[in-house]
């Protein structure tokens, strides 16, 4: 069973209606106040948006589908952009292969996807970089799979350890154990760990594995990102 190890420090937010906010500042070069991953924040109060208000941030980026999105428990500050960025490629043979093997809710579908479905992490990468000035923060739906691989693809480039990156992945499964145990979901710990046993492999060994295959930034240019654009994305990380 792997060690889950709290990096977070100070790294943790508290925005009242969510559980899984964190500021990747910190790790590798990444500044505090520069990007945040959380769960989908539906549930946020309204003193839950101010405080994400008061924090920075400007810009949600949003990784899930449209089918998957709800009502809002309360209304986002009107200053705050909201945009879409779908990362799974629902409909690809890709897709439905690894719906099959892991219902992509586990690393193990992190290498595949960077390979042959890169286009959509580059552009997140890209409304990150050209997001107005201000906090970011992205999300999918529970804050660990599609955000999860941005944020390990974020913290590559910002030159995160691997140690860093598989500690901060690890924390989603920490933070949100209530949640699951609420809808009487088993404990996704365990349940992912099994199903990359399967593979003979952990979640640890993935991750290491993902992070090993990206050569950074060639893996960002040779898919689309521009050096402007890598330029501003290492500023906003960074300065």
């Amino acid at each position: 069973m792997p060690r889950l190890v709290d990096v977070a420090g100070g790294r943790e937010l508290a925005w009242d209606g969510c559980v899984n906010v964190r500021d990747l500042g910190g790790l590798g070069r990444v500044r505090l106040g520069a990007v945040v991953r959380m769960e989908a924040p539906a549930r946020l109060s309204e003193a839950g948006w101010a405080a994400a208000w008061a924090y920075g941030v400007r810009t949600v980026i949003d990784l899930r589908h449209a089918d998957e999105c709800g009502q809002d428990r309360a209304p986002r500050p009107a200053g705050i952009t909201t945009v879409r960025v779908p990362l799974d490629p629902i409909g690809t043979p890709f897709y439905e292969h690894w719906e099959k093997i892991d219902n992509l809710a586990s690393p193990l579908y992190f290498p595949e996807m960077l390979a042959e479905h890169p286009e959509p992490v580059v552009i997140a990468l890209r409304a990150i970089a050209t997001a107005a000035p201000g906090c970011v923060v992205f999300h999918c739906a529970g804050g660990k799979d599609r955000t999860g691989l941005l944020a390990l693809v974020l913290l590559t480039l910002a030159g995160a350890t691997s140690e860093e990156i598989i500690a901060d992945y690890l924390l989603t499964y920490d933070r949100m154990k209530q949640r699951y145990d609420e809808l009487g979901f088993r404990d996704q710990l365990a349940a992912v760990s099994e199903i990359v046993a399967k593979h003979n492999t952990t979640i640890e060994a993935s991750l290491t594995s993902t992070i090993a295959s990206l050569t950074m930034p060639d893996f960002l240019l040779e898919n689309g990102l521009s050096d402007t654009e890598l330029a501003a994305l290492r500023t906003r990380l960074t300065t």
